[in-house]
């Protein structure tokens, strides 16, 4: 059984906000059993912030990261198992497909962030939704860099952790110049 819990999704949600806001003390703290280039990625991001929103209440987006460059909406997970199986919950399956929806009329690459429980090192994995809609620009690049989750034959996503895109190389990443 693979289970999202709801209540812990908060705390988590508050970590990755204070991380992409390049916030010291939460850097400092999720990057304690980090290796060493771990802890450099993440703190590239002190340097290139995000102004990041929590939305109120379950929109289909719990973050919304916003950067001169680039922004994205964020939907953030976490489960102390490596896979998450969209097929265990409508209400997680309908937000997934509005999500890809009001994604693609907007322009803007929708983003999972998975967060592994009980991970020591670097926690945190991105993936994106397959969209047909084309990008342009940065979000363009965003969507072609972040792994999809996959798709069942039944029309489910799946999205297992080890293959999703690490955060502090994410971080690296959009914070190169």
């Amino acid at each position: 059984m693979y289970i999202i819990l709801p209540v812990a999704r908060g705390i988590f949600e508050r970590e990755l906000k204070g991380i992409l806001q390049g916030d010291l003390e939460m850097l400092d703290k999720v990057t304690r059993s980090c290796d060493e280039e771990e802890t450099v990625n993440y703190k590239r991001i002190h340097d290139s912030p995000f102004i990041v929103m929590r939305a109120a209440g379950s929109f289909g987006v719990d973050l919304m990261a916003l950067r001169g460059d680039i922004g994205f909406p964020i939907e953030v997970k976490s489960s102390k198992f490596s896979t998450l199986r969209f097929s265990q919950s409508t209400r997680v399956t309908n937000q997934a497909e509005d999500m890809i929806e009001k994604c693609g009329k907007a322009g803007l690459v929708p983003i999972y962030a998975y967060r592994l429980k009980g991970r020591r090192g670097d926690a945190w994995r991105l993936f994106t939704l397959p969209v047909k809609k084309q990008f342009k620009g940065q979000q363009r690049t965003l969507y072609r860099r972040l792994p999809k989750a996959r798709v069942t034959p039944k029309d489910y996503f799946v999205m297992k952790w080890e293959d999703g895109f690490p955060l502090n190389e994410f971080i690296d990443y959009i914070c190169s110049d």
